[in-house]
């Protein structure tokens, strides 16, 4: 197997091989990316000399990489339990533009690919799952942070897209932390609880508001379906604002094979409202997933019974209304109950299915993500690539 980059060896040397040293160097993903670096051609050069001592020049990808420290730590371990190595020196350096046009061109195609979205091609096959609500406060982005971070818990790769442009919640519900980093016109995404996620507030200074007519929000969800380098995604959840309005006309626009989750409440005048957000379908013709009813019941902290807070019947009245709009059966995903728990952890930036896994509330959502997991891709819309004999 040829060896994608140079070795230099000092008279004497025999230990690691070559065979060797490049297979432990292809153990290193490249955290923004999440491919091996010697894939990505990230490797200069390796020399090692007669005293084991081994330096390694690695290429990252833009000035001022926020995971500097983590490649070169990674690069390091991989490398210092190889037989007969003594030392580990890493030089990093940075790609030339050649180079970044280069991994540009090998990541997205000839031309970069511009504008192109790849979970709107026939062929795709990522679950897309667009979770929308009639009004906010129902806990739509709670569900949508917890659901990513189940699935991605389970193995899948998993994106997800803030697409509430004025309302952005969701990097602080993650505790995605850090910024996206730009390699010539792609955006690398920031990856929290192996979720990669993109928001409006990964972008803005402090709590600045967003002022943006219907032209500038349409615009935004292209870059973050487009310009942004997402990999191979198993699913890929659409956090929408409340209601009907630019975002998810846009949306249906771009990935009309977009499928809708809705959440509610259990209050009838929410599911109500939660309705007319399900009812887009019939206008967009999407396929509505299911209906999550969400802050379903608390437990009574004395008897253990349930106390319905919010009253009940909310979600089986949306279900029930579009199946009926839709001529298509909308059924029920689940019922989370309320938990105080789940308001720190989206406050401190921890997923609640992953800090209190044993709560209701966590088996709850794990029965939505049961259901989503499982979903074939729906093939309404697509070419079968039949042809005639």
């Amino acid at each position: 197997m040829p060896i994608p980059f140079p070795i230099q060896r000092a008279d004497g040397s025999a230990v690691p091989s070559d065979e060797q040293l490049a297979a432990a160097l292809a153990r290193v993903i490249d955290p923004d990316i999440r491919r091996p670096i010697t894939e990505l051609d990230m490797v200069e050069r390796v020399t090692v000399d007669g005293g084991g001592r081994i330096s390694v020049r690695v290429l990252l990808t833009v000035a001022g990489c926020p995971l500097k420290d983590r490649i070169h730590r990674d690069v390091t371990d991989a490398l210092r339990d190889l037989p007969g190595v003594s030392e580990v020196f890493v030089d990093l350096g940075y790609m030339s533009d050649e180079q970044r046009r280069a991994l540009q061109e090998k990541l997205r195609g000839p031309g970069g690919r511009d504008k192109h979205i790849p979970f709107a091609d026939p062929d795709s096959l990522t679950r897309v799952y667009a979770v929308a609500s009639g009004k906010g406060g129902v806990g739509k982005s709670s569900v949508t942070v917890n659901l990513a971070a189940e699935l991605a818990r389970r193995g899948l790769s998993v994106g997800l897209v803030d697409a509430d442009i004025y309302g952005h919640s969701v990097p602080r519900m993650l505790g995605a932390t850090g910024r996206p980093t730009k390699v010539e016109n792609m955006i690398m995404p920031v990856t929290a609880h192996d979720v990669r996620v993109i928001s409006i507030g990964m972008f803005i200074e402090g709590n600045t508001a967003i002022a943006w007519r219907g032209t500038m929000l349409h615009r935004a969800l292209n870059q973050f379906l487009a310009d942004v380098f997402w990999g191979d995604l198993d699913i890929l959840l659409v956090d929408l604002p409340p209601g009907t309005g630019d975002v998810t006309i846009s949306l249906a626009q771009f990935l009309p094979n977009a499928e809708i989750i809705v959440v509610t409440t259990p209050q009838l005048a929410a599911a109500e409202v939660a309705e007319r957000a399900g009812s887009i379908a019939t206008v967009t013709r999407q396929h509505v997933v299911g209906v999550v009813e969400n802050m379903s019941w608390l437990p009574c902290p004395h008897c253990g019974g349930r106390v319905e807070v919010f009253g009940s019947g909310g979600g089986d009245a949306v279900a029930e209304a579009l199946t009926r709009q839709l001529g298509a059966p909308v059924g029920v995903l689940g019922r989370i109950p309320l938990d105080p728990r789940m308001v720190r952890c989206g406050d401190d930036g921890r997923p609640f299915v992953l800090a209190y896994p044993e709560a209701p509330a966590a088996t709850a959502l794990r029965e939505v993500a049961d259901r989503l997991a499982v979903r074939a891709r729906n093939l309404a819309g697509r070419s079968l690539r039949l042809q005639p004999v």
